[in-house]
């Protein structure tokens, strides 16, 4: 299982994804599942997967030879993609053909699962990023202001949080915050995402990104879970107590059934 997540904020981008592969209780490893592309100074570029680690590497190998368009004879590049929304194709015609590479291996095989779900998100020449979730077909969506973060993968724990705190105008850092809590929330109830967590982030006029690994032993990270499951306790307590009947209590007359 895998969560990965994507915020796109006024004053930036956020990307996460966690590494934890499972292939049963007793085969569990780690595996990047956020690339960046790209030259540093120019143009980022980050895919986040989840889902078949095998049409995966397919996908990715097809973008590092060159992918052919509909219409154009030429491979044409990530490295080279005038705009983000032609990255998005690139990579759509990609997954497309990962996938039948996949299949033709596989189709004598039941049971195997080679389905992806991408995360595409990135700047070109200092513009302001943008963020698309692509789905295994090879079409597309992109991120709006109404909902500014996608997901995939194990996205069910970490979506209440995304609802409740996130909006376009969340401060960056603070974004990036929201986001650890996500995905400390979905670790916390699914065992198959773990860390270490990788983390990129672009703001707007900077063709450059930081990226972090944030490993089991991150002080932030630890204090972050402590703090978050503190307050939940805290917010809970601060709530008056319902005040409907019990078993056993005297709640007065029952008000007859109509």
């Amino acid at each position: 299982m895998t969560y990965c997540v994507g915020l796109l904020v006024k004053e930036g981008l956020v990307m996460m994804a966690d590494t934890r592969t499972n292939a049963g209780i007793d085969n569990i490893s780690t595996y990047r599942k956020l690339r960046v592309f790209g030259e540093d100074g120019k143009r980022i570029i980050s895919i986040a997967s989840a889902g078949s680690l095998s049409t995966t590497q397919a996908l990715v190998n097809r973008l590092h030879e060159g992918v052919k368009m509909p219409g154009n004879d030429e491979p044409e590049f990530l490295e080279t993609a005038p705009t983000m929304f032609r990255v998005a194709q690139i990579v759509g015609e990609a997954m497309v053909g990962a996938k039948k590479d996949i299949e033709a291996v596989v189709q004598q095989q039941e049971g195997v699962e080679i389905g992806v779900t991408l995360l595409v998100g990135g700047s070109i020449d200092g513009r302001a990023p943008r963020l698309f979730l692509i789905y295994g077909e090879g079409n597309f969506i992109e991120c709006g202001l109404d909902t500014p973060y996608f997901q995939v993968g194990e996205l069910k724990y970490g979506k209440p949080v995304l609802d409740r705190m996130l909006d376009y105008r969340t401060p960056l850092r603070k974004a990036i915050k929201i986001a650890l809590v996500s995905m400390n929330s979905t670790m916390r109830s699914n065992l198959g995402v773990g860390l270490p967590i990788d983390m990129l982030v672009v703001r707007p006029g900077h063709s450059t990104a930081a990226v972090t690994r944030i490993e089991e032993n991150d002080p932030y990270y630890h204090d972050l879970g402590a703090s978050w499951a503190a307050a939940l306790k805290d917010a809970l307590n601060n709530i008056p107590d319902p005040a409907y009947p019990l078993p056993g209590e005297d709640s007065g007359p029952v008000a007859a059934k109509s």
